[in-house]
């Protein structure tokens, strides 16, 4: 099993960045698909982007390519979300996941809250 812990949300104005990480202990980051999901006041959670274990392959929604980038950190086993040029509707609770095989989301972190102010 994988700890998840989301850290770095907070209130920004809209074209400004935040930069969110996800510490993960247990089992090395490099065993899972790490991604990134959110979910918006009244709305689905939704993929945003994920990173695989072994290649470091990604992959964005379209909303987001082009803004945010994904990386990571093995030896701190931690991975990142640089989101740049924010928008409103980027507003969400950001949630971190891992996932094995072709599954995203076996492991979930708490989340942390992102708001993007007009």
């Amino acid at each position: 099993q994988v700890q998840l812990v989301e850290s770095g949300g907070g209130l920004v104005q809209t074209g400004g960045s935040l930069a969110l990480s996800c510490a993960a202990s247990g089992r090395s980051i490099t065993t899972y698909t790490m991604s990134w999901f959110r979910q918006a006041p009244g709305k689905e959670r939704e993929f945003v982007v994920r990173i695989t274990g072994i290649s470091a392959s990604t992959y964005y929604t379209d909303s987001v390519k082009g803004r945010f980038t994904i990386s990571r950190d093995i030896p701190k086993n931690t991975v990142y979300l640089q989101m740049n040029s924010l928008k409103p509707e980027d507003t969400a609770v950001y949630y971190c996941a891992a996932g094995s095989g072709r599954r995203l989301d076996d492991y979930w972190g708490q989340g942390t809250q992102v708001t993007v102010s007009s």
